[in-house]
């Protein structure tokens, strides 16, 4: 009996691609279980499986009547499930792109300056209580979130995010976007976060904070219309009720690569 599944399996033929192939793949599976864990995705999964059940046990039974239908339904299915899962492939697209080894590949373009006038904008908005949404490009290119608003391409002020945001302007709604060291544009559409585990008590503007981190590595800094609390998200995490210099630290970490941070000022978890 061994030996016939050694026969099998070829055991004696696993070399080192073999078990480079394995772990890929281990991997790849891995990191899309992690992906879809708690979304609608798991139901779609499960729907997924049990169709593909049936139709091996159509193959192998006499129900010609689950052969043909399921058979006739393949090519549909996979379009289909090219439209549901659409937001679920550009999420695991993107998770797979943030690699260590891509992050080498581009230079980061923020400066102390560009930093600096964030901050001063966001304490001037936060004493005043007036919402704001900020996006700070990355790596990844928010090109299509740009041309979603109003280009503005002019250098970063702080009095000029502070007229942007302020109430009753024409482009006080929607998220000012930052690249390379320059407002890209104002009254920006940013996708609102699905994930369930999210807090109600999160308004709009932190949502869209949310669902732009899940899908691309920027920065999204949040001032609360109602508190004038300051919130930082990343990666769909989001830290609230920062000071202003521990602000300034995380941006500092985060957009300049510097390790800036005291012992006692290390970045804390995240919290949803």
């Amino acid at each position: 009996m061994i030996e016939s599944l050694t026969s099998v399996v070829r055991l004696n033929r696993v070399g080192w691609w073999d078990l480079l192939d394995i772990a890929i793949v281990s991997l790849l599976i891995y990191e899309l279980l992690k992906l879809v864990r708690r979304t609608h995705a798991v139901q779609i999964l499960i729907g997924g499986g049990v169709i593909v059940v049936l139709y091996y046990a159509s193959q192998f039974t006499p129900l010609q009547t689950l052969d043909w239908l399921i058979r006739d339904m393949f090519g549909y299915i996979v379009f289909a499930a090219i439209v549901l899962f659409q937001s679920d492939i550009r999420r695991a697209l993107v998770h797979f792109g943030r690699a260590p080894f891509f992050r080498y590949l581009n230079r980061p373009e923020t400066t102390d300056e560009t930093i600096e006038e964030i901050v001063v904008a966001l304490r001037m908005l936060a004493e005043q209580r007036v919402g704001a949404i900020i996006a700070i490009e990355r790596e990844i290119g928010l090109r299509n979130y740009v041309e979603s608003g109003i280009p503005l391409d002019a250098a970063v002020s702080y009095d000029l995010l502070v007229s942007v945001f302020r109430p009753g302007a024409p482009m006080h709604d929607g998220a000012v976007v930052i690249q390379q060291d320059r407002v890209a544009a104002a009254a920006c559409f940013l996708p609102l976060t699905v994930n369930p585990r999210v807090s109600r008590d999160l308004g709009t503007r932190h949502r869209a904070a949310i669902g732009l981190s899940e899908e691309t590595d920027a920065v999204a800094l949040v001032v609360s219309e109602e508190t004038g609390r300051l919130s930082l998200v990343l990666d769909g995490q989001i830290e609230q009720d920062l000071e202003l210099e521990r602000l300034r630290y995380r941006l500092e970490a985060l957009m300049l690569h510097r390790a800036r941070l005291k012992p006692r000022e290390e970045a804390r978890p995240l919290d949803a």
